[in-house]
């Protein structure tokens, strides 16, 4: 019988799986061949920054080891990865979107192995870098222009996109936003949001501002009117250098009433005067183009200098021509009155038939701008007489009655009066009111009989007007509104005069001694004055005109301003309005009177308060005193400006140990507040607990308002390890002088700072040292016997300093042979010579004799 000796060998990963070896075979004991390997996730779809277990199980099999791959590599445990129950569990803490995998579980024993089917896990993420851009790119576009806005980010699964005009959200949606004939009305903010349905994240973009303009010059009010204000605004699409205004073809000569605002862009008349007439051309350049937009200002004025032409006089049955004319544009409508009352024609010439002396009077011409809404009259007096000759006033020639002379008393003055035809006839030159009379007429028969018949005769004298006054009650300055007011006329006339009443120059439909103003409004403020005017003598007179004020009380004040969001660097007006009569308007801030700043403008009489540019330093209360000579008030504003962020600035540790808790501060000067997110090394960061996350942290404000996003200068945050494994190694085992020799100073850990010693002292450097690789290597070369020593580095962070030491032996020689010994002796003597030589190691040695026999291999000879 053979004797059988058997060998055991012990393979053991995780459980008991035993083979025996024979001489003729093996025997297996206690082992299953592995089954179908199984493996599940907890989850397949992540959300990053999340965590998930996989498990790796097989269908049968014993004394099973596990083994797991990414891709084609090994997964080993480390801070964020996990291996537990004999690595058949995989757990990943804090997934990141590069954990995607596939992921294969490998199960085997001494028997047999099997593998899993790969597994891939979705793991969300994002958005991130959230990004806009338009095309064409540039900074304004032509009004009907076509502009493609896209929208991408960095996101799984594809982010969904919605599109913001000032912040506002629009119904259109997706990565693409086509403006298609786009106008000014679009001009705005433009910002995409990207969100990912499954983080549940929203970024939004940066703020895209889309300019759109058109090529012209355009008025503020389609109908000029003089004595109005009157902007005109040069506007283009494209990069404007330069505007330069004309007018009629040359350069514009600013006049008193006008001014240039906003870098030349409008033009402002104020007030507008009908010499503003013609083609104003403004010519828009920059080093690429020029173009010139052109208006033609037609200025609507008038009625102005309305004046009636025709005769003064006409007998009966003659052809009346009257004509009126007035200065006007658009040209004036016409309507004929005659004594206030009968409306006769509506054309500007005049005809009519004399027929009756009714036909005498006051004929009135209403000339109308049907566009400035003005009505101004001019009258004119007509007499209808029987015939064209002029007449002189007498006392009846009685003669034929009374043939014997006549004797004529009375009161009579001298040089006027003309006595003729045998006294029968008197007449009295150029009459005066003073020469009424009474009159009377004697005529006698004979010197010897008197035969009287005698008569009063009273001359009614036409006289006036004159002294046309115009009084007012009560006599004050102003009146408020609601008051009653009487206006009385008077004159000196004979007949008694007919009064007529104007306004600012227009007839008023009142006629009559006084005039009354009940319950008298706003609109009824003017220069009134009265015509006295005699139908006899066809004399009218005018008073000295009389102002009336009619003042408001002043309520519903406020200061409102243009924007809801003031933003530092754009343009923003504060209007001080209220009902009522407005006089003065005095702008204060913070109490205290308002001084105007370089940014700082009023406009329209100190109605509107304009900051151009708004710095954040205008921020306080703007009070504005509205005052009239009956009343006074004050409304208020606070000005809060959004501006910033700015000086973002982090404040935290520079350095911080593994899993120590890092806290950084980031502040802005911003109104609003801002939010912030942070980023390690340019990536959107949460926390930090690994080596790897060192690295520049910085801090992005954002300021929804402002729309601005500022970031800060990056902080470098070392997350530092206590040094270990620490030493100093040669690059060889046996330095030799005269060949290259490198210590090399490493350790494990976060390293700052190396420094070298030799004996204890700092390192002085001779010719053949050199550092290299900032202080970890230090060079010889050559190497010296005097290099000789102990070398240690000493390694240092904030946290930890330690030092590594290396013994430095160097081997040369041998040097300096010599022997030692008698240079003659005698026959049969014992000779003893000593060779001596510098080396490290010791030197070993041979003696020879004449270079042939080798005699010894000591130091010393005897023979």
């Amino acid at each position: 019988c053979c004797a059988l000796f058997w060998h055991r060998l012990k393979l053991d990963l995780r459980h008991d799986c035993s083979l025996w070896f024979g001489l003729d075979g093996f025997i297996l004991c206690h082992c299953e061949p592995v089954g179908r390997v199984i493996l599940t996730a907890s989850s397949r779809d992540l959300v990053e920054f999340s965590s998930v277990r996989l498990s790796c199980s097989v269908s049968s099999g014993s004394s099973v080891s596990f083994l797991w791959l990414n891709s084609s590599s090994e997964v080993t445990a480390s801070d964020r990865v996990q291996l537990t129950d004999g690595n058949a569990n995989l757990t990943i803490v804090s997934v990141t979107r590069y954990d995607r995998g596939p992921y294969k579980c490998d199960a085997f024993n001494a028997l047999s192995h099997g593998s899993s089917d790969p597994l891939l896990l979705s793991i969300s993420f994002g958005p991130e870098n959230t990004l806009l851009a338009k095309s064409p790119s540039q900074e304004n576009y032509l009004e009907g222009s076509n502009i493609r806005l896209s929208c991408s980010a960095v996101s799984n699964p594809a982010a969904l996109f919605y599109w913001l005009l000032n912040g506002s959200l629009l119904s259109d949606t997706g990565p693409e936003f086509r403006l298609i004939n786009v106008q000014m009305s679009q001009s705005g903010n433009y910002s995409c949001q990207a969100f990912n349905n499954q983080t549940m994240i929203i970024q939004t973009s940066q703020p895209s501002f889309i300019s759109v303009l058109i090529y012209a010059v355009t008025p503020s009010t389609k109908q000029p009117v003089e004595g109005n204000s009157v902007n005109l605004t040069c506007d283009a699409a494209g990069s404007i250098f330069i505007r330069k205004w004309k007018k009629n073809g040359a350069d514009l000569a600013l006049t008193d009433n006008m001014k240039l605002h906003d870098e030349g862009r409008v033009l402002c008349f104020q007030p507008l005067n009908k010499t503003d007439n013609g083609t104003y051309s403004c010519m828009i350049s920059n080093p690429l183009s020029s173009v010139e937009a052109e208006y033609i200002m037609i200025v609507n004025y008038g009625p102005e200098n309305v004046q009636i032409t025709g005769p003064s006089q006409i007998t009966l049955n003659e052809t009346l021509t009257l004509t009126c004319s007035a200065d006007s544009t658009p040209s004036a409508t016409y309507i004929w009155k005659l004594n206030e009352t009968e409306t006769l024609s509506v054309s500007a010439v005049f005809k009519k038939n004399i027929t009756d002396f009714s036909d005498s009077g006051r004929y009135i011409c209403e000339a109308t701008n049907n566009i400035t809404r003005r009505t101004v009259t001019a009258a004119h007096y007509l007499t209808v007489t029987l015939s064209s000759q002029g007449t002189s006033m007498s006392i009846a020639d009685i003669s034929d009655i009374f043939p014997s002379k006549l004797r004529v008393t009375g009161f009579l003055r001298g040089f006027q009066v003309q006595l003729t035809d045998g006294n029968a006839n008197l007449t009295i030159v150029n009459v005066t009111r003073y020469d009424r009379g009474p009159y009377k007429c004697d005529a006698l028969n004979a010197p010897s009989h008197v035969n009287l018949l005698s008569f009063l005769c009273f001359n009614q004298l036409s006289v006036g007007p004159e002294n046309t006054l115009l009084t007012k009650s009560p006599s004050q300055e102003n009146y408020l509104e609601g008051s009653n007011i009487r206006l009385s006329c008077s004159a000196v006339s004979n007949p008694a005069a007919l009064f007529y009443w104007l306004l600012n120059g227009s007839l008023l439909s009142d006629t009559g001694p006084e005039f009354r103003l009940i319950n008298v409004q706003l609109s009824q403020s003017g220069n009134y004055s009265c015509q006295a005017f005699n139908n006899q003598t066809m004399i009218i007179q005018t008073s000295q005109p009389s102002f009336i004020s009619v003042l408001k009380n002043i309520t519903d004040y406020a200061v409102t301003s243009s924007t809801k969001q003031p933003v530092e660097g754009n343009s923003v007006n504060l209007t001080c309005d209220a009902a009522g009569s407005i006089f003065i308007r005095k702008w204060k801030k913070n109490g205290a009177d308002l001084a105007l700043t370089d940014n700082m403008k009023l406009h329209d009489e100190g109605r509107v308060l304009c900051f151009q540019p708004l710095n954040k330093t205008d921020n306080g209360t703007y009070s504005c005193m509205i005052s009239n000579p009956l009343s006074s008030v004050e409304a208020e504003y606070i000005m809060i400006v959004n501006y910033g962020p700015e000086n973002v600035q982090i404040t935290g540790p520079s350095q911080i140990t593994l899993n120590e808790t890092l806290t950084l501060t980031c502040s802005a000067d911003s109104t609003p507040s801002a939010t912030y997110i942070w980023k390690l090394n340019e990536t959107e960061t949460l926390s930090v607990s690994a080596l790897s996350q060192s690295g520049d942290y910085s801090c992005q404000a954002f300021n929804n308002q402002t729309m601005i996003i500022q970031t800060s200068q990056p902080s470098f945050i070392s997350v530092l390890k206590n040094i270990t494994d620490y030493a100093v190694t040669a690059s060889t085992k046996q330095p030799i002088e005269g060949n290259s020799v490198n210590l090399t100073c490493d350790a494990a850990g976060s390293i700052f700072i190396r420094k070298w010693k030799k004996n204890g002292a700092d390192l002085a450097f001779t010719d053949n040292m050199k550092l290299h690789d900032e202080g970890r290597v230090l060079c010889f070369q050559p190497l010296t016997k005097t290099d000789n020593g102990t070398y240690s580095c000493m390694i240092s962070n904030p946290l930890s300093s330690v030092e590594a030491e290396y013994i430095m032996i160097v081997n040369y020689g041998p040097e300096n042979v010599q022997i030692t010994g008698p240079s003659q002796i005698t026959l049969n003597e014992t000779l003893t010579l000593t060779c001596s030589a510098d080396s490290t190691p010791s030197a070993t040695y041979i003696w020879k004799l004449n270079e042939t026999e080798t005699l010894s291999v000591s130091a010393e000879k005897h023979h």
